[in-house]
């Protein structure tokens, strides 16, 4: 039977298990997860958090992680700004990036969500106000969600992915991990 983890990825680490491109060496999933022989299935950008979910099931990986399986993915994203439900409806209808057209994204404002601290913290500027959104998508592209904000012109301070599919993030505290 296929192992499923449901990691909390912190925000500055990588979704892989070494950096092999930087001298520094960047922080690593091996950080977090201590098992032989699952990987991730998809992405999470480094300056991104949240759910990310591990298997050893290479069939299974690929389901979550493809495109063509259309598995929805909900973020919850602070917003620089404060748009209104008419400045979202584009994202809802698809908006044109420099790869092509998206697919309509289901999206609405929220209030903000009750999260852990991140390190660094978001920063904070009393004269730009900054919201939260809730963004399911079913693509995947590199950056979409970020990219998808800031084309309508609140560019995303925070972005956190809180559902795979049928899996959340709920009550899995940041750099932990539970079998799914």
């Amino acid at each position: 039977m296929a192992r499923i983890i449901l990691l909390n990825k912190p925000f500055g680490v990588l979704s892989q298990f070494t950096d092999t491109k930087s001298p520094t060496k960047r922080p690593t999933l091996s950080a977090f997860v201590d098992v032989p022989h699952v990987y991730p299935a998809g992405r999470l950008d480094r300056d991104s958090e949240g759910l990310l979910l591990l298997t050893d099931d290479g069939t299974l990986q690929a389901k979550i992680a493809a495109p063509k399986h259309k598995m929805s993915k909900t973020y919850l994203v602070q917003v620089e700004g404060t748009p209104t439900d008419a400045d979202l409806q584009p994202l809802r209808d698809g908006v044109t990036l420099k790869d092509g057209p998206t697919k309509p994204a289901q999206v609405r404002l929220i209030d903000p969500p009750t999260l852990w601290d991140r390190d660094p913290p978001v920063r904070f500027r009393k004269s730009v106000p900054d919201t939260w959104i809730e963004v399911t998508i079913a693509e995947g592209r590199n950056r979409q969600v970020r990219r998808m904000t800031a084309h309508i012109g609140f560019p995303t301070l925070r972005l956190v992915r809180w559902r795979i599919g049928n899996w959340t993030l709920d009550g899995i505290p940041s750099g932990t991990w539970i079998d799914g």
